[in-house]
């Protein structure tokens, strides 16, 4: 029968180190090595009788020159320290197969292991389950949310995660102190370059912002793109609190007008900035206002000074001779096409409202009262249908039936009447009993016309 050798892997234990001394990781492993011409290499490999007698160890290479002569024989390095550990079977075919058996020294650094791997090295016994090995990427920084436990380990861990991710270049911690007016979490410097202005990509779209200074939250890509998908070209979208952007700008490349609008200047200063980096001016309209305010003068704006028609991209050749042909069939049966008539209208009709500030959004839709009452603009006719808002919000509570009621209840005191249809979508799970939902629904005739 077959023995297995357990080789150690596992990197040098340094509990308690407080700054990074890489020379510290070194390890050598004493392994045997078979001789092999480099021309058997394959067949030895497949044989049988090597079946689990090769070595197995992430990133390291199970055949190597010979150190002594590296255009000689190869070395097949094997799961075993010496030939006891080797089966009869094996150690037979080795003696027949090969040029002999060699010990060898496998020699381990710092740069093996992985994050995960050094910092089960250095922690206390007692913290390391829950190793903060994990974070969310920005850009090039790399952002963690260390829990008190690991805060005397926090710029040795900050240095281990900048060394094994070569995209990062900074690595910060959030502080459990966040901006009040503007929402956005205070930071401290763990590795790396100080420089917060990030270039992060997503939706196809290029997003630059000093993240010290705006909110961000890449665990809200899925989100993004679930509303985005929502929009039709031809819609006008309003962005409440639109932060630098990822629902506006990425709506605008669809072709939808957008209204965005953030009360944090630095904000709206790169909402500005990420429309023009993507070629969507035509299509945004940054503001910086208060969010009732900008709710209310939202339909005003939209209708005076509306987006221009939505014009489709270049249709291919295929397509052009199609419509030409449809075009002749219908001129033969009579039928008179005007190209005016057949022009997309301007638009000054908003199709969709978004309200992506959880804490407090709930708390605005009180601006939507009578916001379509406004006997100077023929706004009945425009808005036959009504726009529709999503409208993130947090909840306590984690049944869906009891969360349900709780949104509900919240949207439906700040409207001002009852909601007939609506739909909640479960965002993500923000801590232990803390809940982020999305509600969207039409604003109810009776409240749009109060």
């Amino acid at each position: 029968m077959s023995r297995h050798l357990h080789l150690d892997a596992s990197p040098p234990i340094h509990r308690g180190m407080m700054r990074l001394d890489r020379d510290a990781f070194r390890k050598t492993i004493p392994l045997l090595a078979a001789r092999v011409q480099p021309s058997k290499t394959n067949t030895v490999l497949k044989a049988q009788p090597m079946k689990r007698a090769v070595i197995d160890l992430p990133k390291v290479r199970t055949v190597v020159p010979d150190p002594s002569n590296p255009g000689g024989d190869r070395f097949l390095l094997l799961n075993a320290s010496n030939e006891t550990d080797l089966s009869p079977e094996t150690f037979q075919f080795l003696t027949h197969e090969t040029n002999g058996l060699v010990s060898y020294t496998l020699e381990l650094t710092y740069d093996y292991w992985t994050a995960d791997e050094i910092l089960h090295a250095i922690l206390p016994e007692n913290i390391l389950e829950g190793s903060p090995s994990g974070f969310a990427m920005t850009g090039h920084l790399a952002h963690m949310n260390l829990n008190d436990e690991y805060i005397p380990y926090k710029h040795i861990i900050g240095q281990v995660i900048l060394d094994k991710n070569k995209h990062v270049k900074t690595v910060v911690n959030k502080l459990d102190s966040i901006n009040t007016e503007f929402r956005f979490f205070e930071m401290e410097l763990l590795a790396g370059e100080p420089n917060y202005v990030v270039e992060h990509h997503e939706s196809d779209c290029r997003f630059t912002f000093d993240f010290t200074k705006v909110y961000w939250n890449s665990r809200l890509h899925t989100e993004h793109d679930r509303i985005i998908s929502q929009f039709s070209p031809e819609d006008v979208v309003v962005d409440v609190f639109a932060g630098v952007g990822p629902f506006a700008i990425p709506a605008a490349k669809k072709g939808c007008g957008v209204l965005a609008n953030d009360l944090n200047p630095e904000s709206a200063k790169y909402l500005t900035k990420n429309a023009e980096d993507n070629r969507v001016t035509d299509f945004v309209r940054a503001y910086c206002e208060d969010g009732r305010d900008f709710i209310r003068a939202a339909v005003a704006r939209v209708y005076d000074y509306p987006f221009a028609p939505y014009v489709r991209p270049p249709v291919s050749r295929t397509q052009q001779d199609k419509e030409r042909r449809k075009a002749r069939k219908l001129a033969a049966e009579g039928v008179i096409v005007d190209a005016a008539s057949t022009a997309n209208p301007l638009r000054q009709r908003i199709s969709h409202f978004v309200m992506n500030l959880p804490d407090s959004a709930i708390q605005f839709l009180g601006a939507f009262r009578g916001i379509l009452s406004d006997p100077s603009r023929n706004l009945s006719e425009a808005y036959q249908t009504m726009p529709i808002v999503h409208c993130h919000c947090f909840t306590r509570e984690l049944e869906f039936e009891a969360a349900d009621r709780d949104i509900r209840n919240r949207v439906e005191e700040q409207l001002g009447a009852t909601l007939k249809e609506y739909e909640l979508h479960l965002v993500r799970s923000v801590a232990p009993n803390k809940e982020m939902y999305c509600i969207s629904f039409r604003i109810p005739h009776q409240v749009a016309f109060l």
